[in-house]
């Protein structure tokens, strides 16, 4: 009940307005955003590179309106790629990006908008020597988003596909995904969704996340197993290690402010350790969002606002 009730507020232009309205919210949210700006970004991904850990960043932003706001989000990605070349960040960060941000659902055009605006963004990446991750957004974008991937991966076959094992198709997705190449990252999922189309019980999405894996990890790609959860943290390596994959073949991701300890353990046991890390203004989806994924982001939260107040 409290995930619905706060994956629902992650949509509701009223309950944005008092959240961002209120003082108190900031010190909090500043646990998961970098930022606000391109300095903070590089500043924590300097931060995160220092100790061993990779970065993908997302300039946060979704459901654009105009053509010219797509525009301005492609910019903001394009100073990031020459900020992250210039800073020698490049070899350690990649960026992720939202369709929806960069025209996707736009009434005109809108598929053909986002993908020439993402191809400017991959053609920056791979100018620089890094690469892009396409985010996946809820269940009505995943055809879109793995057309336009296919799309960009003709000239950039590097770019990265996210897939979310709470979408009862996810498991076809991998076994279509898992080619020479390709880079997946499995995620949960974070959106409200029916019933006919996603797993509801955490049980559920759990045993969807480990069949998931399996094709992964059986595969010719390079699986990118986005998760928290220890349990699924341990049979992700087993897997890895009864496949013969090398260490450099896979990696794992976190949330930038979740487990940190965590995350510089599986960097020092030699693993690839990836932090997903948003910036921007456009913070409170992504932040309502991870309140909704466990309590214990909640009980954080509530507990700041209890000791700011």
């Amino acid at each position: 009940m409290l995930r619905t009730t706060l994956l629902a507020a992650s949509r509701s232009h009223g309950a944005r307005k008092l959240v961002e309205s209120t003082p108190l919210t900031r010190p909090v949210v500043e646990r998961f955003v970098a930022g606000s700006t391109v300095d903070d970004a590089i500043r924590v991904t300097s931060e995160l590179a220092g100790d061993g850990r990779y970065v993908t960043l997302d300039h946060l932003g979704e459901d654009t309106a105009d053509t010219s706001q797509a525009t301005a989000t492609v910019d903001a990605y394009l100073r990031l790629l020459r900020r992250l070349e210039t800073a020698g960040l490049a070899p350690k960060a990649e960026v992720s990006v939202k369709l929806s941000a960069v025209g996707q659902f736009l009434p005109a055009d809108g598929e053909k908008i986002a993908l020439h605006n993402a191809r400017r963004i991959c053609s920056a990446a791979g100018v620089v020597g890094t690469t892009v991750t396409l985010d996946m957004e809820d269940h009505t974008t995943t055809d879109s988003t793995l057309g336009i991937l296919r799309e960009l991966r003709a000239d950039f076959p590097w770019v990265g596909a996210v897939v979310q094992a709470y979408l009862k198709r996810t498991e076809q997705d991998c076994h279509e995904l898992a080619s020479q190449g390709s880079r997946v990252r499995l995620c949960k999922g974070a959106y409200q969704e029916p019933a006919s189309v996603a797993y509801q019980s955490k049980a559920e999405v759990d045993l969807s996340y480990v069949r998931c894996l399996k094709v992964l990890m059986a595969g010719a790609g390079y699986p990118m197993v986005a998760s928290h959860d220890p349990r699924l943290i341990a049979i992700a390596a087993e897997l890895a290690n009864a496949a013969g994959r090398a260490a450099n073949s896979y990696e794992f991701q976190m949330l930038y402010g979740i487990r940190p300890e965590e995350q510089r353990r599986i960097a020092e046991r030699g693993n690839t350790m990836r932090v997903y890390v948003p910036y921007g203004d456009e913070w409170y989806g992504y932040f309502m969002r991870r309140l909704a994924e466990r309590p214990a982001n909640v009980a954080f939260f509530l507990r700041s606002l209890a000791t700011t107040a």
